[in-house]
């Protein structure tokens, strides 16, 4: 199987611009990335309990990554990065916007964390291997989604895990995520082409011809009494772990 290389480039610099621009409010829990700030809790959920069912860790450990590395593709300013060391990785970061990652290099210096920041083309950068690979609210915004998984298929160790979230190409997201969300100021003006979602089904597809297998999705759904929160339904958002297709689980 083809294996991505510098040259296939998933990098959208339009969408790395606009990113780009939030760097410097994206730590504020009520700025433009207020929504990332009420979504991080519900993913550091899922992956906590994705990482102590795959690596066999107990669910009380405070550093079940501890000896780990760990990849997060698409990082911003690092709302993943740090909860990922705090737990006990040696945590990559990687971004396409370069004010994203000055940005969390200060905050992770302020935080007194030693996190490895990069801004560049995942397939470009010669990470090496990791246990965990994450790629959270990112697919939707690369110009060419194969290459991106390929490229992230490279990076995990034989026996690794990978999480990867994506919003879900329905009516619903379209109404609420599009349409009300940026209306309403919960998400900046242009942060959303529906048109690129993908179904869970299409990630499976992809992520199949990259040498993955996806597991059972959850749904990330939103309700006036739970907010955001884990849940059967998909419309909105799923989130779903991923290993190499001839790796055996933990």
């Amino acid at each position: 199987m083809e294996r991505t290389s510098p040259a296939a480039l998933t990098i959208d610099p339009r969408e790395a611009a606009h990113f780009g621009a939030l760097a410097a409010d994206w730590w504020n829990p009520k700025g433009s990335s207020a929504m990332l700030h009420r979504l991080n809790p519900v993913r550091l959920r899922f992956i906590r309990e994705a990482i102590d069912r795959h690596f066999g860790t107990d669910d009380h450990a405070l550093r079940p990554l501890a000896g780990k590395r760990a990849l997060d593709a698409g990082c911003g300013a690092g709302l993943l990065c740090e909860p990922l060391a705090r737990l006990g990785a040696e945590v990559t970061g990687v971004d396409a916007a370069p004010e994203n990652i000055a940005a969390a290099r200060v905050h992770a210096e302020g935080s007194g964390l030693a996190i490895d920041y990069r801004a560049g083309e995942i397939g470009a950068l010669k990470l090496g291997s990791f246990e965990l690979v994450c790629a959270l609210e990112v697919i939707e915004h690369v110009t060419d989604k194969a290459a991106f998984l390929r490229a992230l298929a490279d990076t995990l160790a034989p026996d690794g895990l990978m999480v990867l979230s994506c919003p879900n190409r329905t009516p619903a997201s379209r109404v609420l995520l599009v349409e009300a969300a940026e209306r309403l100021g919960q998400v900046p003006r242009g942060t959303h082409d529906w048109s690129q979602f993908a179904t869970p089904e299409e990630l499976a597809g992809l992520a199949a011809d990259a040498g993955l297998q996806l597991d059972k999705p959850a749904g990330i759904a939103w309700s006036p009494l739970k907010g955001l929160h884990l849940s059967a339904d998909l419309s909105l958002n799923f989130i779903v772990t991923a290993r190499r297709a001839s790796s055996t689980r933990t």
